[in-house]
């Protein structure tokens, strides 16, 4: 018996599952699901917002798993795959769907600044996935922050910061150059800097 990454025993190790997912066997896919199921709806949550889209995106991206087993060569985790994948499909989906309501990433930029002045501002607002972000309340401000950046660089921050890929990762993934990788990343986190200040540091949240 063994534990799976959230610390609940399991029955079955990956590479226990990988040959039965590989022969069709539909409890192993059902155990697959409820292992990581959980994860990687967050992590479809996150670039997608609604509970219902996210939902899909998660569908999605175990079909698109199953039919791509026959090629997974275990260079890396199960886990990791699928989470990639599921990235994948929720950009995807992000690229279908245009966002209404969304600022110029100029309007969340902090004002009367030109780009080198920005620059020296440094990274601005990084966050990251292991940050407990303390309470509900400054995670849901946190939340919201982000969910106002436009969607180009809010997909570039979330897979930087939030997913944890490199900036070639990212640059493959979203079909950008690296450097326009990091250029997008900087004015993210200025961006979401210039948002929270006023929260983090004792302005109205209201």
């Amino acid at each position: 018996m063994s534990s799976d990454p959230d610390g609940a025993a399991t029955t079955a190790t990956d590479d226990d599952l990988l040959p039965r997912l590989r022969q069709g066997d539909q409890a192993a896919y059902e155990e697959l699901i409820r292992r990581y199921g959980p994860r990687l709806l967050s992590t479809a949550r996150r670039f997608v917002g609604q509970e219902s889209d996210a939902q899909d995106v998660l569908q999605e991206a175990f079909l698109a798993a199953f039919k791509a087993l026959p090629n997974f060569n275990a260079d890396s985790s199960l886990y990791t795959w699928l989470h990639r994948i599921t990235v994948n499909a929720a950009l995807m989906r992000l690229r279908k769907e245009k966002r209404r309501g969304e600022k110029s990433i100029e309007d969340l930029l902090p004002r009367n600044l030109d780009d080198a002045e920005r620059s020296r501002l440094g990274e601005g607002w990084r966050v990251s996935k292991d940050d407990a972000l303390e309470s509900r309340e400054v995670r849901e401000f946190v939340r919201n922050a982000i969910d106002q950046l436009p969607e180009n660089f809010r997909s570039v921050l979330l897979l930087r910061d939030i997913e944890g890929f490199s900036t070639e990762e990212a640059a493959t993934a979203l079909d950008l150059t690296p450097g326009a990788v990091k250029t997008r990343l900087h004015r993210a986190r200025l961006a979401l800097k210039n948002l929270l200040d006023p929260v983090m540091y004792g302005g109205d949240a209201r």
